[in-house]
């Protein structure tokens, strides 16, 4: 069985959507831990209600990243990771902390990528007056909000959105392919090949 570390900094409802469809879908995995960079983030109350394993490494703590994420390190293969998934952390990791976990780490980010990485990507869709949003559960590299694509998810932007609602309505399907990725990638079924992700049995790779 494997294990799953859960890396949150804030109320993790992605964590929460993960921690669930584990349990209600029988995975061949178990959420060994969730590890936070803040100790107030509520969704450590969360993982700990449900007898998951909790533990707090403060990014403010350390003179550096490089520091950090040495510790963060410790403290994920402490229990043994298989997989580490990315469900709201918001650090930016070291190339070092990426390449120790390449190819078992992972990140959802609430756009289409390679369409706006970073922050504020529901105003700026707007902004750029996009049709269609989303969000791309990709493989962590040392590129900021790249790596090889495993699944997206697309919702339309509506005539009157905010970023607030529209915001709610990607974070609505970030909750349904989330899951669907993290079983994947536990079931062995992503193949990547010059930087391309595929879903072995042929499963759509886009929800919509």
């Amino acid at each position: 069985m494997k294990r799953i570390v859960i890396l949150i900094s804030g109320r993790g409802s992605n964590m929460e959507a993960l921690v669930e469809a584990c349990a209600r879908e029988a995975w061949s995995a178990r959420v060994a831990a969730v590890i936070s960079n803040r100790a107030d983030a509520a969704g450590l109350a969360y993982a700990a209600a449900r007898g998951i394993a909790t533990a707090v490494v403060e990014h403010r703590a350390y003179a550096d990243r490089e520091g950090f994420d040495a510790a963060l390190a410790q403290a994920i293969d402490a229990h043994g990771a298989d997989l580490v998934v990315l469900a709201g952390f918001m650090r930016i990791l070291t190339p070092g902390f990426v390449q120790r976990y390449a190819g078992r780490l992972l990140n959802i980010h609430p756009s289409l990528l390679p369409a706006f990485p970073g922050l504020h990507t529901h105003r700026r869709a707007i902004e750029a007056g996009c049709k269609l949003a989303g969000a791309t559960v990709h493989y962590v590299t040392a590129a900021l909000d790249h790596g090889p694509i495993v699944a997206q998810a697309v919702v339309p932007v509506l005539s009157g959105d905010t970023e607030h609602t529209l915001a709610a309505r990607v974070l609505a399907s970030e909750h349904r392919l989330y899951p669907m990725a993290v079983r994947w990638a536990v079931d062995d079924a992503l193949l990547t090949a010059d930087g391309v992700v595929r879903q072995r049995d042929g499963a759509p790779q886009l929800l919509l």
